[in-house]
C-alpha cells in the first residue's frame, strides 16, 4: 500500500517484550518510538490477529472501541447498510451507522454471536470493542489485517491526522469493572431488583442486563472465563460513566 513502516521488538517472536494484549499499558513502547520518529499512526495487533489497535501521532491511543468506528464509517460511506456490535461495545458505532442510513444492532458477547447477528440481519460490517473488525465481504471472521488496509485507506482518504479523524467521532468514555462472584451472591436475585429499580429505562437481557440511560449504558453479564460479574459503563465522560456505574452498583 505504499506505506513506509518500522517493525518493534523484531527479535522477540514468541518472547513478547510486553504483554501483548493491544491495551494502552501495554503499548507504551509504541507510543513513545511514533512521537520520536514523527509517524502519521502506530499499529497494534495481538498474536492471533483478531484484534486491533492505533496510537495517534501524538502518542495517545485512538482507542480499540474506535477502531471498528472508523473502519464502519468508511464501509457505510460506500455502501448503504447495517452493522452489528456486541451489548459492551461503544454507542458511537450505532451513531456512525444512523448517520449513513443504515441500523445498529447490538448482540450478545461474543464473536459468534456476533457473526449471528450479522447474518440475520445482512449487516455489511461489524466487530466488537476490543478492536476486533469482521468484515463479510471477506470472510466472517475478525481480521485485524482487513482492519489496518481498511483504515490506512480511510486516513488517506481523508487526508488529516489520527488524532483530528478521532475528533469527528462522538466522544464517549467506557469505565470497566467487576463483581467477584461468591456463594451468598444471588444473581439472579440482583437482576430482579436492578430492573424494578430502573424500571422506567430501556432494559436488554439479551445477555445479562444492560440497561439504557439517557446519558450513557451501563451493562453487567456473568465472565465466561471467570467467577466474576463484569459491569461496562458508557457515557459521554468519566464523571457521568462513575456517576451510572455507582448508581447500579448501589442497588447491588
Amino acid at each position: 500500500m505504499g506505506v513506509k513502516y518500522t517493525l518493534l521488538n523484531t527479535e522477540n517472536y514468541g518472547d513478547f517484550a510486553h504483554n501483548p494484549e493491544p491495551l494502552p499499558k501495554h503499548l507504551e513502547q509504541l507510543s513513545t518510538a511514533v512521537v520520536n520518529q514523527k509517524a502519521h499512526l502506530g499499529i497494534s495487533i495481538d498474536p492471533d490477529v483478531d484484534r486491533l489497535a492505533f496510537v495517534c501521532e501524538d502518542g495517545k491511543m485512538f482507542g480499540e472501541e474506535y477502531t471498528l468506528v472508523a473502519i464502519a464509517d468508511y464501509i457505510l460511506s460506500r455502501q448503504k447498510g447495517n452493522t452489528v456490535s456486541n451489548l459492551s461495545s461503544t454507542r458511537a458505532l450505532s451513531d456512525v451507522t444512523h448517520k449513513h442510513g443504515g441500523q445498529y444492532i447490538a448482540s450478545a458477547v461474543g464473536e459468534v454471536n456476533v457473526v449471528n447477528a450479522m447474518k440475520a440481519n445482512q449487516a455489511i460490517i461489524g466487530g466488537e470493542g476490543n478492536g476486533g473488525v469482521i468484515v463479510p465481504e471477506l470472510h466472517y471472521g475478525r481480521d485485524a489485517m482487513a482492519g489496518i488496509a481498511i483504515f490506512l485507506s480511510l486516513l488517506a482518504e481523508k487526508q488529516m491526522s489520527m488524532s483530528a479523524l478521532k475528533s469527528t467521532y462522538p466522544a464517549y468514555e467506557i469505565i470497566k469493572d467487576k463483581l467477584e462472584l461468591t456463594p451468598e451472591l444471588d444473581l439472579a436475585d440482583i437482576f430482579s431488583k436492578i430492573k424494578k429499580t430502573f424500571a422506567n429505562e430501556k432494559i436488554n437481557e439479551t445477555d445479562g442486563l444492560k440497561i439504557d440511560f439517557e446519558a450513557g449504558w451501563v451493562h453487567m453479564r456473568l465472565s465466561n472465563t471467570e467467577p466474576i460479574v463484569r459491569i461496562y459503563c458508557e457515557a459521554g465522560d468519566p464523571e457521568t460513566a462513575l456517576m451510572l456505574i455507582n448508581k447500579v452498583k448501589s442497588v447491588i
